[in-house]
């Protein structure tokens, strides 16, 4: 760590699937090529180590970056609670949320899956994990809308795979119904893991694309870098 920065710990929800955590060293390491004077660890809240508390234990001095699209109650809640646990000088940034910069990341995921913005009569299903939390869902689902934003596109819509309110099937539906001839299902996910398996499956069965999730790519990384300086900016400015 270079100067009075203090060190970014990049904070992913973790996962039995190795693809997961593979993803989130993938990024740190982008962070530390676009920053090369940055400490930047990487940390998980379970099943992959290492964890955060143990990170923490580790850093004099951190901003933890949640690796997480939704601030919903892992960023809001265990990580918090882990830091306030720790005892250490940490603080916590804001989970990347539907940053412009993702969403042309997921727009060029799905031209690699052979989308084209001129298509008519395609359907695009933006499917994310599903929150108990309604604000969280309410602004997951502006991703769709945005997505389709200056397209020719029949329709968009958002599913959630878990939760409350998974809508999977449903949503096919409805995109069918509004006119769309071909659906596309785009995965709002930062890595592949057992439940986009099991999206990837539902996609084969019902004869669906599907395009890879948003994945390692150094506009995810600037967007967790975006995160950390709000942060770190605040406390020089304090």
């Amino acid at each position: 760590m270079t100067g009075f920065a203090p060190a970014l710990v990049l904070t992913a929800h973790g996962s039995a699937d190795p693809r997961s955590a593979a993803v989130t060293h993938a990024v740190a390491g982008r962070i530390r090529r676009l920053r090369p004077w940055l400490d930047v660890r990487a940390a998980f809240l379970e099943q992959t180590s290492p964890s955060l508390a143990e990170v923490l234990t580790a850093t004099e001095d951190a901003v933890v970056t949640p690796f997480l699209l939704a601030s919903a109650y892992h960023a809001r809640v265990d990580i918090p609670a882990v830091i306030a646990e720790s005892g250490r000088c940490a603080r916590r940034a804001d989970a990347l949320g539907e940053d412009p910069a993702l969403l042309a990341v997921l727009r060029h995921r799905l031209a690699e899956a052979g989308v084209s913005a001129d298509e008519t009569g395609l359907g695009v299903v933006v499917v994310a994990v599903g929150s108990s939390n309604s604000e969280a869902n309410a602004r997951t689902a502006s991703v769709a809308t945005t997505l389709a934003t200056g397209t020719r596109w029949a329709a968009t819509q958002t599913a959630f795979a878990t939760g409350p309110y998974a809508n999977l099937a449903e949503s096919l539906d409805a995109v069918r119904a509004a006119g769309a001839r071909r659906v596309v299902i785009a995965p709002w996910f930062l890595a592949p893991g057992r439940i986009t398996d099991r999206v990837a499956a539902f996609a084969a069965q019902h004869n669906v694309a599907m395009s890879e999730p948003l994945g390692s790519h150094n506009l995810v990384a600037a967007t967790a870098l975006d995160r950390y300086d709000v942060v770190s900016s605040a406390r020089v400015a304090a």
